[in-house]
């Protein structure tokens, strides 16, 4: 295959996927495209995804016709150059269809466990990077009520680059419900714990909403062990949130009650899927689940309001700080953007909500790719 030409694949968004389909396709084929230009909507099975453009090029085949369903790794369209001739992209086609990607079963794909860090159980699902061997690893936190697959969209591309560790909160997803008594104190040691028992000493924190505040708070406490921060919507810079969503998250036992609320974090509340539905009420349902995110939002949404203010932890950091947010965040006002500490980096995403990883993840990785950069990879 020649290098002028681009095979586009069904993309993988976390462990658990094994097929999706086009939705539509973004660009007609004929037509050049942009490196990072969206090319084509993916569905899966928890959630709507664009798919963007590797190269620069022409989208010369669509190979997969909207609607259709089709195996992870499946050639889905060819990006060639425009003088490329047609014989060669019918040759790429039909060598290529067949070719289902299985690398994410092979031993070095991303790998799924309880590690058990002092009294926590926390579910760890570890992602061996494909880059330097000395590539500075990268640690997602997830948000409140929320879980590691709430970072699917961006794991695969930070771990073409660095290692990549995605936990479940106490409290949360499949890790165990002990979580004292809920502060940010104790759920940043889970942190710094959890990067201890797995020999990290040092990484790129990443954290969102109510694990951004959470990273932050480990970063103040081990700054040492931090190369960088980054920032989605995070808790700690104002005092404001919905607190309405806070308390119908925690209410809400029923699908189409649990799908209005979720429906709020992001800027199309249609982006909701089944599967997240399933997935929020099968955890919700789990013995000691309720009682530990009851007992979190106690200690840091008092009344509906932000009990912590992180603003000064933030200015006392040395290493570089990124801040995330998107426009149409109902959640947590983007205005907490405005008059943040000196130095610190703020990417403001338009046409995404409180989810911007899950809305609109090629900008969230170029912000945090920025983010890694500035502290020397």
């Amino acid at each position: 295959m020649s290098a002028a030409v681009t095979p586009v694949r069904m993309p993988r968004y976390g462990m658990t996927m094994t097929e999706g389909a086009v939705a539509r396709w973004l660009v007609a084929p004929g037509e050049t495209v942009a490196a990072g230009q969206d090319l084509a909507e993916i569905e899966t099975t928890k959630i709507t995804n664009v798919e963007t453009a590797a190269v620069a090029g022409v989208l010369r085949r669509a190979v997969v016709e909207a609607g259709r369903i089709v195996p992870v790794g499946t050639l889905i369209g060819v990006i060639a150059d425009a003088g490329v001739p047609d014989a060669e992209i019918d040759a790429v086609v039909s060598a290529q269809a067949a070719v289902v990607d299985d690398a994410a079963d092979a031993d070095a794909g991303p790998v799924d466990t309880v590690i058990t860090v002092g009294t926590l159980a926390i579910a760890v699902r570890r992602t061996p990077g494909a880059g330097p061997s000395d590539a500075v690893p990268v640690v997602l936190v997830h948000g409140f009520g929320g879980d590691r697959d709430n970072w699917m969209f961006v794991e695969s591309r930070l771990a073409a680059e660095r290692p990549v560790v995605a936990f479940d909160l106490p409290g949360h997803g499949a890790s165990g419900t002990e979580i004292g008594d809920g502060t940010l104190a104790t759920l940043a040691a889970a942190v710094t714990g959890l990067m201890d028992t797995l020999n990290l000493p040092r990484a790129h924190l990443v954290g969102h909403s109510l694990g951004g505040a959470v990273a932050l708070a480990a970063a103040a406490a081990r700054p040492e062990a931090v190369a960088s921060l980054s920032l989605l919507a995070p808790v700690g810079f104002g005092p404001e949130i919905d607190g309405g969503y806070i308390a119908g998250f925690l209410a809400a036992e029923r699908r189409k009650d649990l799908k209005d609320i979720l429906g709020r974090l992001f800027a199309d509340a249609d982006a909701v899927e089944r599967r997240m539905i399933d997935d929020v009420l099968r955890m919700k349902r789990r013995d000691g689940v309720p009682e530990a995110l009851a007992t979190i939002a106690a200690a840091l949404f008092p009344d509906g309001r932000q009990a912590v203010d992180l603003r000064a932890e933030a200015a006392s950091l040395a290493c570089p700080v990124t801040v995330v947010w998107g426009e149409a965040d109902r959640i947590i006002p983007i205005a907490h953007t405005e008059e943040l500490p000196t130095g610190i980096a703020v990417t403001r995403i338009a046409g995404a909500g409180h989810m911007p990883q899950l809305e609109a993840p090629a900008e969230v990785v170029r912000a945090l790719r920025d983010g890694f950069a500035r502290a020397g990879g």
